[in-house]
């Protein structure tokens, strides 16, 4: 760990972005980083390993990840307390958000998806202000807050929100996350496919995309710009890649 670096810790690091958000951050020089887990010696098993694994309904490949510049600490949003959470993150500068539930038992999907994509991750953020951290950039999800923007009927969010009410859930965070106080980039990707991107990266404003997918690779590239990128501070960037064709709602940000 670089001696003196800035402390970064990553919230929900073994899963299928977060891995990818510890390996971008462990490559950068002078960062120190903390990889979020519910169970540090599992952790440190997948992650050291390429696998592929069944998450709820997908088949995923997962690429092992040096965890060398890596130090692994217990985080679990749901079981830990606030001032737990708040010790892991004792020291850090930034938290990157990459937590989130998988699907599983179908009775028990708004109960998973209530208590880590909503409690959860509002006590993170309130260890996040405990521990003194400045900075916090949340993975969400478009359509997050599709009701407010017309879009509640569109496929996206329908087929999405069925599982467990999640971005009703995701809405609660992101904005508890505004109201904290504290300096925050809100990524909210499209689709997450787990294949390298195909396409250009498109950024967007605020309730602004309501389809395409991005590749977990790009989310996590732009997770690791915002913690550091001054240009993004107290925003909220909606992403998906370029499929080729015209974007049906795009306003010209670039990244």
């Amino acid at each position: 760990l670089a001696e003196g670096g800035k402390k970064v810790v990553v919230a929900g690091a073994t899963g299928q972005t977060g891995r990818r958000i510890l390996e971008r951050l462990a490559s950068t020089p002078g960062l120190n980083v903390i990889g979020g887990v519910r169970n540090v010696d599992k952790a440190t098993k997948d992650l050291s390993t390429s696998s592929t694994v069944v998450r709820g309904a997908m088949v995923q490949k997962v690429a092992a990840v040096d965890t060398a510049a890596v130090e692994l600490k217990r985080l679990d949003v749901v079981a830990d307390s606030i001032d737990a959470l708040a010790e892991t993150m004792a020291g850090a500068e930034a938290l990157v958000i990459a937590t989130g539930f998988i699907p599983g038992n179908p009775f028990q999907l708004n109960a998973e998806a209530h208590a880590v994509d909503n409690v959860g991750t509002c006590k993170l953020i309130d260890a996040a202000k405990k521990a003194g951290v400045k900075k916090v950039v949340m993975v969400s999800c478009m359509l997050t807050n599709a009701r407010a923007w017309g879009q509640e009927k569109s496929p996206g969010f329908i087929v999405t929100n069925a599982f467990g009410q999640v971005l009703d859930e995701k809405l609660v965070a992101e904005n508890y996350l505004k109201a904290s106080g504290l300096d925050y980039t809100i990524v909210r990707p499209g689709g997450l496919k787990s294949k390298p991107p195909t396409g250009a990266l498109r950024v967007s404003k605020e309730d602004t995309i309501n389809s395409g997918e991005i590749s977990r690779d790009l989310v996590a590239d732009v997770a690791v710009a915002s913690v550091s990128d001054s240009k993004v501070t107290k925003m909220v960037l909606e992403i998906n890649e370029d499929d080729g064709k015209p974007p049906q709602v795009f306003n010209g940000i670039s990244m």
